[in-house]
């Protein structure tokens, strides 16, 4: 199977903008933490990331309904992705019919939407951070269909829904997962390491 340096490779040809890049870098970091908190074996965390950091790398190239995610997952195949990691692309488009039937598709899916969102909230905090974002804050921003407007609040509900648990408890987790790729993501850590110098 191809590694995380085959997957960035693969993300970077098809995938020139810096947005998009960072949107999988984003989802990749929040499914590594989903593989362990939803009990993947630790051989799987690889997997579970490269799904979140690859699942949209044919849109900017191929971004049309009848395009992303089906050539995306034709390409994957020729790569030597796994079955189980097409299926789980596929089904983070709910236009596919591909149903979410393993804990992989459902955490993609619950994932890449607040991914953005998370993001978005971010990046009009004075801070650019997510070090204070507060779950409160974010609920409230999800209210307001003029902030973020691309971002489909139904698949963020139908995700966690999906996976079973609340919403504030997957935004915490969420948030919790983006801080440590911060700088990667193009956001601001406010944290300092205690201890250093």
């Amino acid at each position: 199977m191809p590694n995380r340096d085959d997957a960035w490779e693969l993300l970077c040809e098809y995938t020139k903008g810096d947005s998009l890049r960072k949107h999988g870098l984003a989802v990749e970091a929040a499914m590594r933490a989903a593989a362990k908190r939803y009990g993947a074996a630790d051989a799987d965390v690889d997997e579970w990331g490269l799904v979140g950091l690859l699942h949209d790398f044919d849109y900017e190239m191929f971004p049309t309904p009848d395009q992303h995610p089906f050539t995306g997952a034709n390409i994957l195949c020729g790569r030597g992705y796994s079955e189980r990691m097409i299926r789980a692309i596929m089904g983070h488009a709910t236009y596919t019919g591909v149903p979410r039937d393993t804990d992989l598709a459902r955490a993609l899916f619950a994932t890449d939407e607040l991914c953005g969102f998370l993001v978005a909230c971010a990046l009009v905090r004075p801070n650019k951070s997510l070090d204070d974002l507060e779950v409160s804050s974010v609920k409230k921003k999800l209210k307001d269909k003029a902030f973020a407007r691309s971002v489909n609040r139904d698949d963020i509900r139908l995700g966690v829904e999906e996976l079973g648990v609340p919403l504030e408890d997957h935004i915490r987790f969420v948030i919790d997962a983006l801080r440590p790729v911060q700088k990667e993501i193009g956001l601001n850590s406010i944290q300092t390491s205690i201890g250093t110098s």
